[in-house]
Order: C-alpha cells, then structure tokens, then sequence
C-alpha cells in the first residue's frame, strides 16, 4: 500500500515538474535575452525539480519591469516625450549626439551651467546653501543618507526648510540608507516630511528586490538648480574633518534647461516608489540658458533602461580619435566593453583608466586583476588612484565630450542598479574633468607585475572573477 502511494506520489512530482519546467522554458524565452542567463535559469527548472522553477519565479522575473510599465501606462504625463534633437551638432560627435538621444530618448539642451564641487566639503555646504534658500520645493534623492555629522545637518535643514511650507520629497534607497534601521527615514517622517524607501519590503515574496538599489544622488530645489553625482550623504565625504574610511569623490551643480531632465527623473523614480505625480511651476518652472554647455541626462536600471548605459559607453568609444579618460571606482565591465576598449586602444587612441589603489571590495579587487589582461596587453592603460579610496565616476572623449553621475563600470550599475548621469558637450568642462582625472593618476598596473604574481594567488584572481555578474 505505502509502495503504491510513494510511486504515486513520484508520478505527481514529475508532472508537476515538468509543467513547471515547462512554463519556467516559455517565460525564459519569451522574456530574457542575456542567453547565457535564458540557459542558465532553464538548466535550473529542469535539472532542480520544482525547486528550480520556484527559485526562477521569486528570482527570475523581472517584477521592476512590469510595474514600471504599468505606471507607464496608467500615467501618461510623466514628462516623457519622443526624441527630438533640437540642436544637431554639425562635427564628427554628432552621429553619438544622435545614438545617445535614441537611447536616452532625450535631446541635449543647450545653455547649461555644470560647475565641479570636490568632495563633501565643497559639495555639502552648497548643497545646504539651495536648501536654505528654498522657496517652493526640495526633490532629494540618496543611495546613502546616514545620520552622522553629514547627515544631521541635512535632516535640520529639511526640517527648517518644511516650517518655511516648502515642498519636499526625499527617496532613500531601502538598503543603502539601512534595511533594519533607517534612522534618518524615521525622524524625517515623524517630522512630517514626505519620505520613501526605495524598494523596500520584509515581504518574503519581495526578497529578489534586494539586489536591486537606487544608486541615484539628485538634489533639486525650486526646479532651478540642481546637485548631482557620485556623493552620498555621509560623514566620510568630509575629508577635512579626517574620518576613519575617507572617500574622495565629485558633485556637480547644475543650472540651466537640463535641471527640469533632471527633475523628470526623480519624478519618475517618486511615482515609481509612491504613486504621486509632481507636476506644476513648484517642480517645473520655465528654465533660461545660463551658460554655454549642451547637456542631457540619462537614466539606466531594470524598469526599461536597462542596457543605456552600456550602450552608450560603447557608442561613446566607438566615438573616439585621440583619448578616451575614465575614472570608475570598481573596473569590471562586461567582456564587449573591454573588447572596445581595447580595439580603441589598437587603433591608437590614448585609454586610460584610473581605479582605485585598494577599494573598498577586496574581492572585486581581485577580480579586477584577473580581468584586465587583454585590455592592458592592447596597449590600454589603468592607473592606481592613491588613497583616499576613489568613489568618482567620470568620463572624457577627446576633450570634448564628458559623462559623469552615478554609474560606476561593472555589471551591477549597467543590470542591476537604477543610475543617473550627465552628459556634457563642452570643451571647458570637458578639460575640468580631464585636470581632475590626471591628478587621480597613481602608479600605473603593468602586465609584467600582473603576470609576476604568485600562481595561488593569480588562481584566487581567476576565481574572484567567476563571480563578476554578482559583485
């Protein structure tokens, strides 16, 4: 009898396996393109009975995607129109000025003002300077907002700013500003400031989204002047009060007809997060050139824009004839990145990347040195940034042509995190950022000291960067 019931049983796990594995190889297919994440999510519901196909259903579906496309369409006024370039450059960049509207499905707008601000020390004091002088609204928006001497005083001035009735909306990312405890979340709602978690849940079925974070930094106020970048709120951006993990990284102000792009994008990311719309003169007023840049943001995360950034640096190597300057704290792009890199580097154009000496991932530092051979070895140059630990993320094509923002150069900001960044057409600026990455410039890696390394020591490499998708 038990023999008759456990063969039976068997025979009911199979079926269920296989409808499972079936529907699991149908979604597959239908929806991922990666092929080699397609196989490996089918190899998983077949040879993992059940198991695999409940994992690909809590892991594998692109939730973010869906909703996204529902308050897509569900609200159509999110300030999101089709590409139109009303300035056409008339010089070789003009075919990438092209590629990158279609990608970011924005033109560049001409008559911005982009000014570098070093550090939290130069950053934080002009960050709360607009904030003192709000008069209408205060859009901000931190992967990192700690309550600590960066932080507090931002949280006083938000309070301040609120009992003058300005309006406020503050995003901290659900893990990055802390996944137990918030505390800067937590006093800024008992105070009656409209606050949200960005992708936050304890739900189980909500878990996948944990790997998923906003690594945004946008300050907007009164629609008209905005801050931007790679700083965080926290107190190790203050290198000159000598904290105990310093960073040394770049912010930037913004005025200009591009503030309201970049408004439109922590407006999408409110609605996405709370389901309230901004709109009106409070958030969008009426903009006038104040400078000489042409600019435009783009966005990147696993809503919809999940392939801009990459495709964008790729156009943007493809673009250059004389150098190509990057900074990125973490160097571990996907193999057709390097691979441009290193036939720009063939075709005599002058790469060079500074990363940090020792960041603050020791196994991704080690992936890197197991990574970067066949760059190096097509004449591609990477620099040691010395300490502090280097968290910036620029980028200069032939002196012309700037990105900087959010986006660092591996796998998890160009599939897994929501970013922003600025792109810039102007020589000045461009030579700014050129000045700030040579000064970035440290000992450089050489082929000779990579292949030198003890053999243990090269195979711990080699297997950090089995694990690169993940890091």
């Amino acid at each position: 009898m038990n023999d008759g019931l456990d063969f039976l049983a068997r025979q009911w796990l199979t079926i269920i396996h296989v409808v499972l594995a079936v529907a699991v190889t149908f979604h597959v297919l239908i929806y991922k393109r990666d092929v080699r994440s397609a196989a490996g999510w089918m190899g998983l519901a077949w040879l993992s009975p059940v198991i695999g196909s409940v994992l690909y259903a809590v892991f594998g579906v692109n939730r973010v995607q869906r909703k996204a496309f529902r308050i897509r369409r569900r609200r159509r006024a999110l300030h999101e129109h089709a590409y139109a370039e009303s300035t056409p450059r008339r010089d070789y960049l003009a075919p990438l000025q092209r590629a990158v509207g279609k990608i970011s499905n924005r033109p560049t707008q001409p008559g911005n003002s982009v000014k570098l601000l070093r550090n939290g020390d130069e950053a934080y004091p002009a960050m709360l300077a607009a904030i003192a002088s709000a008069q209408t609204s205060i859009a901000l928006s931190s992967y990192i907002f700690t309550n600590d001497a960066a932080g507090k005083p931002f949280v006083e001035a938000l309070v301040e700013a609120k009992a003058r009735k300005v309006d406020i909306r503050v995003i901290v990312d659900g893990v990055g500003s802390g996944y137990i405890y918030a505390p800067v979340f937590g006093r800024l709602k008992r105070e009656g400031i409209k606050v949200a978690r960005f992708m936050h849940s304890f739900v189980p079925w909500h878990m996948a989204f944990l790997n998923l974070r906003s690594h945004k930094k946008i300050l907007v106020v009164d629609g008209t002047i905005a801050f931007m970048g790679g700083i965080n709120i926290c107190v190790g951006n203050l290198l000159k009060e000598k904290p105990k993990e310093p960073i040394r990284d770049e912010h930037f102000q913004i005025e200009g007809p591009v503030v309201a792009q970049i408004m439109e994008a922590f407006a999408a990311d409110w609605i996405f997060t709370t389901g309230e719309e901004l709109k009106g003169n409070a958030w969008f007023p009426p903009l006038a050139p104040v400078g000489r840049a042409d600019a435009r943001i783009i966005t990147s995360g696993p809503d919809k824009d999940i392939d801009n950034i990459e495709f964008i640096f790729l156009q943007a190597i493809s673009a250059a004839r004389q150098s190509i300057k990057i900074v990125t704290p973490y160097f571990l792009p996907e193999d057709r990145l390097l691979t441009a890199l290193s036939l720009a580097a063939m075709r005599g154009v002058a790469v060079d990347v500074a990363i940090p000496a020792d960041s603050d991932h020791t196994i991704i530092d080690w992936a890197t040195r197991a990574h970067v051979e066949p760059f190096l070895s097509s004449g591609g140059r990477i620099w040691r940034a010395p300490k502090p630990f280097e968290h910036s993320k620029l980028l200069t094509v032939d002196g012309r042509w700037s990105l900087v923002g959010s986006a660092n150069w591996d796998v998890r900001s160009m599939r897994l995190n929501f970013e922003i960044n600025l792109e810039v057409y102007d020589r000045a600026f461009a030579s700014v950022i050129e000045a700030e990455i040579e000064r970035k410039k440290g000992r450089a890696y050489t082929l000779k000291r990579l292949r030198q390394r003890p053999f243990l020591i090269r195979l711990r490499d080699r297997a950090a960067r089995l694990f690169m998708p993940y890091l």
